[in-house]
């Protein structure tokens, strides 16, 4: 039986590494992309032996690149049978007033086009063979509004959307959509947002228990898993002491 192919993107760090090597471990050979290259170097070596890996160094912004990179896979890597569009970020916690034009341009670009320009690529060899997996990596901010989150907020509500539409079009081809949203998930996540500010980032996961990327991926098993006719569309997985984007039981020292 001919091994499967999982191409996730954002594989350098947090839930796209983890998943990564969630499905290496189930057998799937892995097309693993990110902007740095050390990263994705890094990854191989969690790679289990006899799993073939193929690394990819691109911006998923990058229209032109996105399109020359996985419009011209080898033949032997073309037929992607799990896209995982992971590669997102969050940049600044501003209100709309003050928000920086370059943080909109770049979750925007980032979430939304850049999910948009590697899905256009992967998409047209899923539908020919009739058969696929696509699994969104959305955001609790898809589903929820909060202060200061405005275009984060916009990027993942688009996110939603667009999951929501795929699998509509896609239904005729037998191709399972699932838009996975987490919430607060310690990864990079909020050093990014930050921009770098460790001190701030920090204070976000302090005082409760996390979801870590683990979690996650745990979950892309479990749903790449199940039978051809059941497919788990919509998920959102908050740790416990979540209850809503804003709402988080913390327990700090007083």
């Amino acid at each position: 039986m001919k091994t499967k192919i999982a191409l996730i993107t954002g594989a350098t760090s947090g839930i796209g590494k983890a998943s990564a090597i969630t499905l290496a471990k189930m057998g799937f050979d892995i097309i693993a992309t990110g902007r740095r290259k050390d990263r994705l170097d890094e990854l191989e070596k969690e790679i289990p032996a006899g799993v073939r890996y193929y690394p990819l160094v691109f911006d998923v912004r990058d229209r032109e690149k996105v399109g020359e990179i996985l419009g011209n896979l080898p033949a032997d890597w073309a037929a992607v049978d799990v896209l995982i569009n992971n590669a997102g970020n969050a940049h600044g916690l501003d209100p709309i007033q003050t928000g920086s034009l370059d943080d909109w341009d770049a979750m925007m670009d980032i979430n939304v086009k850049g999910l948009l320009y590697v899905s256009k690529a992967i998409i047209p060899g899923m539908t020919e063979r009739k058969s696929g997996i696509i699994i969104n990596i959305g955001s609790i901010a898809g589903k929820e509004v909060y202060p200061n989150g405005n275009v984060y907020c916009g990027s993942k509500h688009a996110v939603d959307a667009i999951t929501k539409g795929m699998r509509m079009d896609l239904n005729p081809f037998g191709i399972k959509v699932i838009g996975i949203h987490p919430g607060l998930v310690e990864t990079e996540f909020s050093l990014v947002r930050f921009k770098g500010d460790e001190k701030r980032a920090e204070t976000v996961y302090q005082g409760f228990e996390p979801l870590v990327a683990q979690d996650i991926a745990d979950i892309v098993e479990f749903v790449v898993n199940r039978p051809s006719h059941v497919v788990l569309a919509d998920i959102v997985v908050l740790p416990t002491a979540q209850a809503a984007a804003t709402l988080v039981k913390k327990n700090l020292p007083s």
